[in-house]
């Protein structure tokens, strides 16, 4: 009995701890009035994170999401590519994707233990090994290693900081806040898919790649300066810090991973992830069996990231205003409605007129909603399991979207090159990647409203959550 009591009164000393350290976290996050020296620091941090986080994203996340470029510019070339299937090809962007969040739990753990500033700088540097080192490919399995997995490796190494540090500088307008900085991979698809076909055609693919690799490693390491944990964080991290030495990567809280809501939302974001990138990834091979031409395909890669820069901020204002996990249902939702009415119509024999208006429809919506699931998950998360809990468990859940990334997109690239092409070498089919795409996302709005519901059955019914 008197060992009982014990561990009981170990066990509210240790609840007492964390409650007096989230007390002096929310009162440092409150409103503090304009003149204080302390709201006046926080803002010019708030600010200064949000514009390198954006940068971090515009870099890293925007070269992932313009990778169209260059498949469709692999699909022609002969040498290291000749041969090769627009399948595997694809390969190449989807490591470079799925491990840009499979590596997040080494990230994250290495963000606590050496700073975000230090991961992020060598996360950097190793953009431009890999795109030196791809510039020398002459064989695919080349382009594979460094194009796709050390490429992925680096964007981990400066994605997850930026997501793993923001979200603890902010409260009210959380959901805003993450909206902006990944919006930032929207704006870098705008940014970048034009700009990497114009220097493909003038200068060539291995020059691109080297120039890329030079200004992402700039770009990354002076935006690294401004990325630091807020001081409720630093905390927690001493705390979890002590009695692990090394490189030892910190135990996932099992208490909140072993919960019906850590399990809709892992699920959720395995077949979100498994649906997201296939599309962005093939708008300019898509636009072509439409009689566009490469560079209206490319054009099409740029719309969609312009509708995901938009949607990331819009409904992330909205995810303040009317709840963070009702935006995060409502954009699951839309995003797989506007694939199966929209894009999958657009393959079937219509005229051609119907089926680019389909196609351009398409294009908006799915940039506008299926986007703003990526801005939303954190915040999401954040309000659904605590911003003291949130650090321990994101890495783990963005590994398992990095897993849903590995597996579904080289899927839905096997079903669209599944029948032949013509003397043209356009693809001619892409109903059952469209319809596969579909399904995965309608089905992880199932989970999606799970989570909701969960987190409706925990604190009680709120419209607002």
């Amino acid at each position: 009995m008197a060992a009982v009591v014990d561990a009981e009164a170990v066990r509210g000393l240790e609840l007492d701890n964390m409650s007096t350290i989230e007390r002096h976290v929310s009162l440092f996050e409150a409103d503090q009035p304009e003149d204080t020296n302390a709201a006046a620091h926080r803002r010019r941090q708030q600010i200064l994170i949000v514009a390198s986080s954006t940068m971090l994203t515009f870099t890293g996340c925007g070269l992932n999401f313009a990778f169209g470029v260059y498949q469709e510019l692999y699909e022609t070339l002969d040498g290291p590519f000749k041969g090769a299937s627009a399948a595997e090809i694809d390969l190449i962007g989807t490591l470079a994707a799925s491990l840009m969040t499979m590596g997040a739990p080494f990230a994250s753990a290495w963000t606590k233990q050496y700073s975000p500033r230090t991961v992020t700088i060598v996360g950097g540097a190793l953009f431009l090994v890999a795109n030196l080192a791809a510039s020398f490919g002459t064989q695919l399995w080349h382009f594979v290693l460094t194009q796709g997995l050390l490429l992925g490796c680096a964007t981990c190494l400066t994605y997850i900081p930026a997501v793993t540090v923001a979200p603890g500088w902010f409260n009210a307008r959380r959901g805003l806040a993450m909206g902006i900085i990944l919006s930032g991979t929207g704006l870098g698809g705008v940014a970048w898919a034009p700009l990497l076909r114009y220097m493909n055609e003038q200068v060539g693919f291995r020059n691109t790649l080297r120039i890329t690799g030079v200004l992402a490693a700039i770009v990354n390491s002076i935006s690294a300066l401004a990325l630091k944990w807020e001081p409720g964080a630093i905390i927690r991290n001493r705390q979890e810090a002590q009695g692990r030495t090394g490189m030892r990567l910190p135990r996932a809280n099992w208490n909140i991973v072993r919960t019906r809501p850590f399990a809709a939302h892992a699920m959720g974001a395995t077949l979100q992830a498994a649906a997201y990138i296939t599309p962005t990834y093939f708008f300019s091979t898509y636009a072509r069996t439409l009689g566009y031409s490469s560079a209206a395909g490319a054009n099409f890669i740029a719309l969609g990231n312009a509708c995901n820069f938009i949607g990331k901020i819009f409904l992330g204002f909205l995810a303040d205003r009317y709840g963070r996990l009702n935006a995060l249902v409502l954009c699951t939702l839309l995003s797989g409605l506007v694939t199966l009415g929209l894009w999958l119509p657009s393959s079937s024999p219509l005229s051609e007129s119907t089926r680019r208006g389909l196609f351009l429809s398409f294009t908006c919506l799915y940039g506008f909603t299926a986007s703003a699931y990526v801005s939303l998950f954190p915040a999401a998360l954040s309000d659904q399991f605590g911003i003291q809990n949130f650090a321990s468990i994101n890495g783990l859940l963005y590994m398992i979207r990095g897993i849903g990334t590995l597996v579904g997109t080289p899927v839905a690239g096997a079903l669209i090159h599944s029948r032949k092409m013509d003397i043209l070498g356009t693809v001619v089919s892409f109903e059952k990647a469209i319809v596969l795409v579909g399904v995965l996302l309608m089905s992880a709005t199932v989970f999606v409203v799970w989570a909701r519901v969960e987190n409706a059955l925990q604190n009680g019914w709120k419209w607002r959550s």
